[in-house]
């Protein structure tokens, strides 16, 4: 089965640096293959025999502690929850407009319905935030350094791991991930 996992945090400002090339040597230790990285900020694509995802984000998270001493966040899905997740966009106009502007957070799991409720009393116009499921979808039309809208926001007031890739991101995803 092709599967997608998503690093967060690794690669920015000097932080938790992984170069991807040194990663695909090291995951290629473990029972999965076909691997490759789409840019540096955390996005593998694989395959694996392997059903449950928790077991591969497990694996990808042990090696590179192993191999870089330092714990990395990560959230595997496969190819098909990638293609439901960027077809429910609530943004459509907005995203074919500026696609990195308008953005998917992945969270780990789905939020606790008490966590959600205070999640949608925020409001930070003119950037919008529509929670489905397990995806958290927003839009910044000022760019995403100009919003208040970050992934540590999310984990705080969901208090769910969550890491966000704009939709440039996703459809470039979704192409490298095609079964040929």
């Amino acid at each position: 089965m092709k599967y997608i996992a998503l690093l967060r945090g690794i690669n920015v400002s000097g932080q938790k640096k992984i170069i991807m090339a040194e990663l695909r040597i090291h995951l290629a230790e473990l029972p999965i293959r076909n691997i490759s990285t789409y840019i540096q900020s955390g996005n593998i694509i694989f395959d694996s025999e392997e059903n449950d995802k928790s077991i591969l984000e497990d694996s990808i998270q042990k090696k590179i502690a192993q191999k870089y001493g330092f714990e990395v966040p990560i959230i595997v899905f496969n190819r098909d929850y990638l293609l439901i997740a960027e077809s429910q966009n609530p943004f459509p106009k907005e995203t074919k407009e500026a696609a990195n502007h308008a953005f998917i957070a992945f969270l780990k799991e789905r939020p606790k319905s008490e966590n959600i409720a205070v999640f949608e009393q925020l409001d930070f116009s003119p950037d919008q935030m529509v929670l489905k499921g397990k995806n958290l979808y927003f839009h910044c039309p000022n760019g995403a350094g100009k919003s208040k809208i970050t992934n540590t926001l999310f984990e705080k007031k969901l208090k769910v791991a969550a890491t966000s890739r704009n939709f440039k991101t996703v459809w470039k995803l979704l192409e490298l991930s095609k079964e040929n």
